[in-house]
């Protein structure tokens, strides 16, 4: 699975049920390291999600993370704690707030 693939599948799961983003106005970043190397955004707002493959948006968010590792996160396979603290994963900006995007992309497996 691409990172590409893996940023429609989440947003079209979010987008036909929007019940757990409902009130959500975010801009997440990933930069992400490896094959599918580049910066992606996924927005949060008034009950849509979007994601790009560029900047866009000013982020409130950003993760930096390899492309697999983004993907392993994304199907909840990564513990963001663990890759957090071995430095898998890099976070810029409210750590707390990068706990609640894993909660929340937990519900749309």
């Amino acid at each position: 699975m691409s990172v590409k693939s893996t940023f429609e599948e989440l947003t079209a799961k979010m987008n036909e049920d929007p019940s757990h983003i409902e009130g959500l106005s975010y801009v997440y970043q990933f930069n992400l390291s490896g094959e599918d190397e580049g910066k992606y955004q996924l927005k949060l707002e008034n009950q849509r999600a979007e994601y790009k493959e560029n900047v866009e948006w000013e982020p409130r968010l950003t993760l930096e993370m390899s492309d697999k590792n983004f993907i392993k996160l994304a199907q909840d396979d990564l513990n963001p704690t663990m890759a957090y603290m071995s430095g898998k994963l890099k976070v810029h900006g409210d750590l707390g707030h990068a706990l609640k995007f894993h909660t929340l992309i937990k519900k749309y497996q």
